[in-house]
C-alpha cells in the first residue's frame, strides 16, 4: 500500500488540527459496509499467514474470475467472495496451540503453502518445524516425542480450526451457509484432508474454488504465471478438483491479467456483492467480534479488547468528552490489537526477555492496526485513536514515538486504560496484577511522565473497585465450574488448572467435560467464545 500512515507528515498534522478545531468530522458520516470491514479483517488474516496484506483480496478476485469461467450463480459468487476473504479465519484461534508445537505459527503457515500438504510432505514440514530454536539434544527429543502423537496432534488443530471458522463467520454477520463452507477448508479433492475427509464434489464449489486461487496466488505473486500453473498442475486431483485446475491451467493468463498490478483494494471491493451498510449497534457487533478474533490468538489476552472498550468510554464521561468521541473510543478499545495478527505466538508467548528482533516486530503491531482499520469508511478517526495506544506523552512508547501535543485526548485515553487493563491480566513473563497493585503501577507511570495523569486519574475513577453482586450463571454452572473455564480460556490444561485450584487432575478434567457438556462448546476455542459473551473470561471476575 502506498499511502502514508494516517497521523503522519503534513496531512497528518492538518487533519488533526482540523479535528481538534471542530472543523472536520473525519469520516463518521461514512457507515461502512460489510464487505469493507471484512476486507479489512483479511488483511490481518494475512499476515497470520506470513502472506503480505492484500495477499486474500487479490485471491478473492482471482476465485471470482475462476467462478464466472465456470459458469456459477451470483449467490455462488458471493459465497466465493468471502470464502476467500475469510478461510482462515479460524487458524489464529489456535496460534497459542500451533507455536507451542513448531515454534513460530505464522512461519509454519507460510511454510505450509509450498507443500501438497498430506502424507510425507506434511510430516517432513511438521518435524523440521518442531522444536526450532531449542538446542540440537532437546529438539531431537521434541521431534522423537511428537513424531509418535503427529497425526493427532493436526487432527485436533483441524478441527479446532473448522470449528472455530464457523462461529467467528457466524459472530461478524455471514449466514450459516458460510460456516458450512469454511469447515471444508482442509478436505481435499483425493479425500485425504481432514477434518471429515471428504472427497470430490462433497466439497462446495465454492471451498474448491477457493482453495486453488488462494494457492495460486501465492504462487503467481513469488514466481509467475508458469510457477502457478506448474503448482496446481502438480496437484490436479489430489488437493484440486481436476476440472477447476484444467480450466486455470487453459486459462491462467486471462485469469490473472493485471492481477498483481491493480490495487485489489478498491478492485475487491466493486466486486463485492450487495451487503448491508452497518451503523449503530450492528457495526459495534462486527467490531466487538473482531476484537474477540484478535484477542483469541493468546489466551493471555481473552477478554482484554471488551475491557478496554468498556474502560475508555467510561474514561471519556470522567473526562468531559462529547458523545461521538466516547463512541469512537469504546470503538477503538475493541479493534485496537487488530496488529497483532502480524506477530508470531513465539513472541507474544515467550516467557524470557524478548530479542531486539522480537521487540522491533512487537512494536510494529499498532501500526498495523492503523493500516487495516484505515482502509475502512468510517473507521479512520477510530484507526487513528487505535494506532497511538501504545504511545506515551514523553515521547517513549510505540510505533512512531510520538508525544505531547502529537497525541490527542482520546489517544491519550486509550494508552492508560490499555495499560491499566493489561496490569490486570497474566503474561508469560508475569503474573496478573490486582486491581490495588495495577492503580500504583498506572500511577507511577503517570508520575514518570509517561501517561497522562489526568487520563490516568479518569481510568482509575471509571474502574471503580467496586464490590460485585453475585449472579446466576448461564447454562447451570456452578461456581467451580465458573473458575475452571476462566482458567481454560487462559490457555491452562487440565493438570495446570488442578495445580492452580488445588483438585485432582481427574476432578479438573470432569469438570472441563462438563463444562463442555452444559455450553455445547467442542474445544477450548468455543468455551471461550461462550466465555467472552457471558462475561466469564475475566480471573477477577465474581
Amino acid at each position: 500500500m502506498t499511502e502514508p500512515p494516517l497521523g503522519s507528515g503534513r496531512e497528518g498534522r492538518s487533519l488533526k488540527a482540523a479535528w481538534s478545531a471542530g472543523s472536520v468530522p473525519w469520516d463518521h458520516a461514512a457507515a461502512p459496509r460489510r464487505s469493507e470491514i471484512l476486507a479489512a479483517l483479511s488483511l490481518a488474516i494475512d499476515l497470520g499467514l506470513g502472506q503480505p496484506m492484500e495477499h486474500m483480496l487479490r485471491a478473492s478476485l482471482l476465485g471470482l474470475r475462476i467462478g464466472d469461467r465456470a459458469g456459477v450463480g451470483p449467490a455462488a459468487r458471493g459465497r466465493i467472495y468471502y470464502a476467500n476473504l475469510l478461510a482462515w479465519i479460524g487458524c489464529h484461534a489456535d496460534s497459542f496451540e500451533l507455536a507451542a508445537l513448531f515454534s513460530d505459527d505464522i512461519g509454519f503457515r507460510a511454510d505450509y503453502y509450498m507443500i501438497d500438504a498430506h502424507g510425507l510432505p506434511m510430516l517432513s514440514l511438521m518435524l523440521r518445524r518442531t522444536g526450532s530454536g531449542l538446542p540440537p539434544l532437546q529438539r531431537a527429543g521434541r521431534r522423537s516425542r511428537f513424531a509418535v502423537t503427529a497425526n493427532t496432534a493436526v487432527r485436533t488443530l483441524i478441527r479446532s480450526h473448522c470449528t472455530s471458522a464457523g462461529q467467528l463467520a457466524n459472530k461478524v454477520g455471514l449466514d450459516e451457509s458460510m460456516s458450512g463452507i469454511l469447515s471444508n477448508t482442509f478436505e481435499r479433492w483425493d479425500g485425504r484432508g481432514l477434518p471429515a475427509g471428504r472427497a470430490g464434489v462433497e466439497i462446495p464449489l465454492e471451498m474448491r474454488i477457493t482453495q486453488l486461487a488462494d494457492t495460486a496466488e501465492v504462487f503467481l505473486r513469488t514466481g509467475g504465471v508458469d510457477a502457478a500453473v506448474a503448482t496446481v498442475r502438480k496437484r490436479r486431483g489430489t488437493q484440486f478438483d481436476p476440472e477447476l485446475a484444467d480450466l486455470f491451467c487453459a486459462q491462467a493468463r486471462e485469469l490473472t491479467a493485471d492481477l498483481l498490478n491493480i490495487d485489489p483494494w478498491p478492485a475487491a471491493l466493486a466486486a463485492a456483492p450487495d451487503d448491508a451498510v452497518l451503523s449503530g449497534q450492528e457495526l459495534d457487533s462486527v467490531l466487538r467480534a473482531i476484537g474477540d478474533f484478535a484477542d483469541l490468538k493468546s489466551p493471555f489476552t481473552v477478554g482484554h479488547s471488551r475491557a478496554v472498550a468498556a474502560l475508555p468510554a467510561d474514561t471519556a464521561r470522567e473526562y468531559g468528552l462529547q458523545a461521538g468521541e466516547i463512541e469512537v473510543l469504546r470503538r477503538a478499545g475493541w479493534v485496537h490489537d487488530l496488529g497483532r495478527m502480524g506477530v508470531s505466538n513465539g513472541v507474544w508467548d515467550k516467557k524470557s526477555p524478548l530479542s531486539y528482533v522480537d521487540r522491533e516486530r512487537l512494536q510494529m503491531y499498532p501500526y498495523l492496526s492503523e493500516r487495516i482499520l484505515g482502509r475502512v469508511p468510517g473507521m479512520r478517526r477510530v484507526a487513528y485513536v487505535a494506532g497511538a495506544h501504545r504511545e506515551r506523552v514523553d515521547g517513549s512508547g510505540y510505533p512512531r514515538g510520538r508525544g505531547g501535543t502529537d497525541l490527542d485526548s482520546s489517544q491519550r485515553i486509550l494508552a492508560a486504560a490499555d495499560a491499566y487493563q493489561t496490569y490486570l491480566e497474566p503474561r508469560p513473563h508475569r503474573p496478573a496484577l490486582t486491581p490495588l497493585e495495577a492503580g500504583t503501577r498506572l500511577r507511577a507511570e503517570a508520575g514518570a511522565g509517561r501517561l497522562e495523569g489526568q487520563a490516568a486519574d479518569a481510568v482509575l475513577v471509571a474502574a471503580g473497585q467496586t464490590a460485585r453482586r453475585r449472579r446466576l450463571l448461564p447454562c447451570g454452572l456452578t461456581d467451580r465450574e465458573a473458575e475452571v473455564l476462566r482458567l481454560l480460556c487462559h490457555g491452562l490444561n487440565n493438570r495446570e488448572i488442578a495445580d492452580t485450584l488445588y483438585i485432582a487432575p481427574k476432578t479438573a478434567r470432569n469438570h472441563v467435560e462438563h463444562i463442555y457438556l452444559k455450553i455445547g462448546a467442542g474445544n477450548r476455542v468455543g468455551a471461550t467464545l461462550f466465555a467472552l459473551d457471558h462475561g466469564l473470561w475475566d480471573r477477577a471476575a465474581g
